[in-house]
């Protein structure tokens, strides 16, 4: 029998990953119709149907995932092997793929992506931005860039900038049509402008004071998914927005916008760069998180926070 190729078995595992054959393609960086042969080359050599193919997607035979299980553990040695040998060589290399928000995307690329491009120009650094919240080793990520709140508590995390608030703000003219709320309960008699979550459900805004916790599903007849749009409706006059202070920071200097409920809103921890402390850390990955510990690069993600939105 002809032994595959560790290129081979690499490729498998990204298909299995993607469970797409363009997608992995592209991330492989050859064609569609190249990898999918690739593919059938590989079962014929190994002698049984690893995937289920159709016109939209692509699944693993039961065959398909024993055998994935069995190679997964052996290609992480093998990849960190390499990695050991980059570390010898005293120059990161290869490819890093970090999963972030767009906004946590803006940031880096403001500043840390030149700066460790120009450090590292053997690296290829792939950014993907995405609004749900994927598990980073199964969608094969070094690394994830997130809320702190919402990273997984089996991962290490580094954290990135400095500490956020979510607040309640309303136009002026609309407080004094509607009124101001005192506590958060009092948000059932206004109109919210509510948040859709990319997993499709709607935001419950939280709020907390001296060790209380409220949890409100807001009332409102307008639903968005994008903080700015939020802020923007809200400065309308259409109702109470619930968003990160930095998103309605320009509007609030301005005067087009009033926060209310401050006091039940206290500062979170904000970004944070996660990866797996389970697994050997790619010399890439680690070059990476180096830079984001540097004073001026911490002090300009601090800043950009304070200026931008996420």
């Amino acid at each position: 029998m002809i032994k595959p190729t560790l290129a081979d078995l690499d490729a498998f595992a990204v298909v299995a990953a993607e469970r797409s054959f363009r997608r992995a393609a592209d991330l492989i960086g050859v064609s569609r119709s190249a990898l999918s042969h690739r593919m059938r080359n590989l079962e014929e050599q190994l002698g049984v149907r690893l995937l289920h193919r159709t016109t939209r997607s692509v699944s693993l035979t039961d065959a398909g995932n024993r055998f994935l299980v069995r190679i997964t553990p052996t290609l992480r040695e093998l990849n960190a092997s390499l990695d050991t040998l980059a570390d010898d060589r005293g120059e990161p290399s290869g490819v890093l793929r970090i999963n972030a928000s767009k906004g946590a995307a803006r940031l880096l690329l403001a500043h840390v992506v030149p700066a460790y491009l120009r450090q590292y120009p053997a690296v290829e650094l792939d950014l993907v931005c995405e609004g749900r919240l994927v598990d980073i080793v199964e969608q094969g990520f070094d690394a994830g860039v997130r809320l702190g709140e919402a990273v997984p508590q089996d991962m290490i995390a580094v954290k990135l900038g400095g500490a956020m608030r979510f607040l309640a703000v309303a136009s002026p003219d609309y407080l004094r049509r509607f009124g101001t709320p005192g506590v958060p309960d009092d948000l059932h008699k206004h109109h919210c402008v509510r948040q859709r979550l990319p997993s499709g459900k709607r935001y419950r805004w939280e709020f907390e004071r001296r060790g209380q916790e409220i949890v409100i599903d807001v009332p409102g007849t307008l639903t968005l998914d994008d903080n700015d749009l939020m802020a923007e409706a809200a400065a309308d006059g259409l109702g109470i927005a619930f968003v990160p202070d930095v998103v309605a920071r320009d509007r609030l200097a301005s005067g087009q916008l009033v926060a209310v409920l401050e006091d039940w809103s206290p500062p979170y921890p904000g970004l944070m760069l996660y990866y797996p402390g389970h697994r050997h850390v790619p010399t890439a990955l680690r070059a990476f998180i180096e830079l984001l510990k540097v004073p001026d690069v911490q002090a300009g993600m601090c800043m950009a926070q304070a200026a931008d939105s996420r």
